[in-house]
């Protein structure tokens, strides 16, 4: 019975371990930022699998969701409120981008590589428009190759 327990134990304690070994990344929702107006800061996160992403509204009418065909398969897509934070934890290796709803024209956009950028291509086929066009290329350029 006394051995039953200190396995349970070790078990408790390499969980707890795991799960207070995952980083939360802060993301700040600017209407100026370093790199102009209408910004995620940072724009780009490389994450592990099991961390988050807390959208921080800094400033008001940001909202932070995922874009369609920009997540990894078997990734749940998220859609936070008006300015309100919005914490995710993304589980599934890959590349997520994300946009603020009203800002996105004007390239107020971000990406996340979480592990392996597993869908890399996928998410590089994804059709932009106005500003984001341009600020997805150079985000996705940082991508790491090879992986």
């Amino acid at each position: 019975m006394k051995h039953a327990v200190a396995i349970a134990a070790t078990f408790a304690a390499v969980l707890l371990a795991g799960a207070a070994q995952a980083a939360d990344h802060q993301i700040q929702m600017l209407n100026k930022g370093e790199k102009g107006s209408m910004v995620f800061q940072p724009d780009f996160i490389v994450a592990e699998p099991g961390d988050t992403v807390t959208f921080v509204p800094t400033d008001k009418s940001h909202d932070a969701e995922s874009i369609m065909d920009m997540i990894p398969e078997g990734a749940m897509p998220f859609k936070g409120k008006m300015s309100e934070q919005i914490t995710v934890t993304l589980d599934k290796e890959g590349v997520y981008g994300v946009k603020c709803t009203p800002h996105y024209g004007m390239g107020m956009v971000a990406l996340i590589v979480v592990g392996k950028p597993t869908n890399l291509e996928q998410a590089k086929a994804v059709k932009q428009t106005g500003k984001a066009k341009k600020v997805f290329e150079e985000l996705l350029a940082q991508v790491p190759a090879g992986e």
